[in-house]
Formats: structure tokens, sequence, C-alpha cells
């Protein structure tokens, strides 16, 4: 998978992508990152690339002409899966959006910042609107990173275990049963027997069961 990740503040995005699951799988091969400057696709000497709302109002808006040129640079030399916007009113990031992202070839993210972009960006170039809550961010930088993380380890090969995403929360509709490794016994707190006991098919039960009550007990709204 080809990330290119279009931002006004690019240096914000380096240091998630240099260590742990994500840089290994940069380094693996099985993803690449690039960042682009959205001030060098300007043609001001001042690398404008934001200016006031047509009638008025606090805040700038990022112009259309850098981003268009940005886009149309990266889509001459490939062609791309999607152009994902980040955005707070965009579709809340779920597991089963990012299963799906996860499976494209190249995908451009674009980082909102100050009051948002021109509204001919998102007419012309963008192909999914993405959200990662119902909050607002200074800009879409931190939203990008959490959601390459989400696509990234989805990646077939990028994660040692290939069955540890596939029992992520979210993954079934449920959120994860406890889980607990050595030691079994911890200042008078034990491990639950039947995860010792070997039996496989009753511990795979008893995930279940917990799962199910655990996502009754925090997130009923999971349940439908």
């Amino acid at each position: 998978m080809r990330i290119d990740i279009i931002s006004v503040v690019p240096e914000l995005m380096h240091s998630p992508f240099a260590g742990s699951i994500m840089k290994r799988a940069q380094e693996a091969g099985l993803a690449e990152v690039h960042f682009h400057n959205l001030r060098d696709y300007t043609t001001n000497t001042y690398k404008q690339v934001d200016d006031y709302p047509y009638g008025g109002g606090a805040g700038m808006v990022l112009m259309v002409a850098p981003i268009d040129k940005c886009i149309s640079q990266l889509k001459a030399e490939r062609e791309y899966d999607a152009v994902i916007y980040m955005t707070p009113d965009g579709d809340v990031l779920n597991q089963g959006m990012a299963n799906a992202l996860s499976l494209f070839q190249n995908i451009i993210v674009l980082c909102g910042h100050y009051k948002g972009v021109d509204q001919r960006v998102r007419d012309m170039f963008v192909t999914h609107e993405i959200s990662i809550g119902d909050y607002v961010l200074s800009g879409g930088e931190l939203a990008a990173a959490v959601l390459c993380d989400s696509l990234i380890r989805l990646i077939p090969g990028v994660l040692g275990n290939e069955t540890s995403a596939l029992t992520d929360s979210f993954q079934d509709g449920l959120l994860a049963p406890p889980v607990y490794t050595r030691p079994a016994d911890y200042k008078g707190h034990s491990v639950p027997d039947i995860l010792t006991s070997g039996n496989t098919p009753k511990v795979e039960t008893w995930r279940e069961e917990q799962a199910l009550k655990i996502t009754k007990q925090k997130r009923p709204d999971l349940l439908g």
C-alpha cells in the first residue's frame, strides 16, 4: 500500500510513522508513506495556501489551486483508489471502514487545516470524507496518522501473528474479551482457571461469552 499525505505542516506527521508497527511495515516494503508539503505547490512568493472565506466570517480557508496542483501531479504518476479528506463532518472511522480501505493499493490523504478546504476541493477530488470522532482538532494531521495506523496494521504480513488483527475489538461487532499473561497469580488476583485448562473449545466459548458481556456493559449500542 502506498499512502500520500498532503499537509500544511507535514513535520507533525513523521514521528507516528518512525517507530513500532508502522516503521516495520515500511522497512519490510509492505507500506509506503510519503508526505507532501502543500506550500511546495504554491505559485506566490509567500507560499500562501490559505485565504479569507467569501462572505466573511472568522478563520482562513485552504485554497483550491495548490491542492489541485498537488493531487493532479500525484495522479499523473499513478492511479489512486481513493482521495480521503480528514474532516470533523466526515463519516466516523470504524473497523469495517478500515478493513475495506486496507485493501486499496494507493490512497491520498488530505489533511484539513484552519476552517477547512475550499468546497470545490471536495467536489472535484475527494472520494471519501472521514472523521475520527465528534470533536475538532487543530488540523487533520493527527487524524490522518490514526487512519493510517488502522489501515497499515491490517496489511497481510505487517503483524507477526496474522490472526491478531482478526481478534481485535469491533472485528466481529463486539469488544474484545479480557486477556491475561504470566504470572498466573499476582497479589491474590488469579487468571481464570478456564484459560489455564488447555481446553481450547471451552476457552473460545468463554471468550465469546466475555466479549458479549463486556459489550453489553460498555457499548450496548454495538448490539443494535
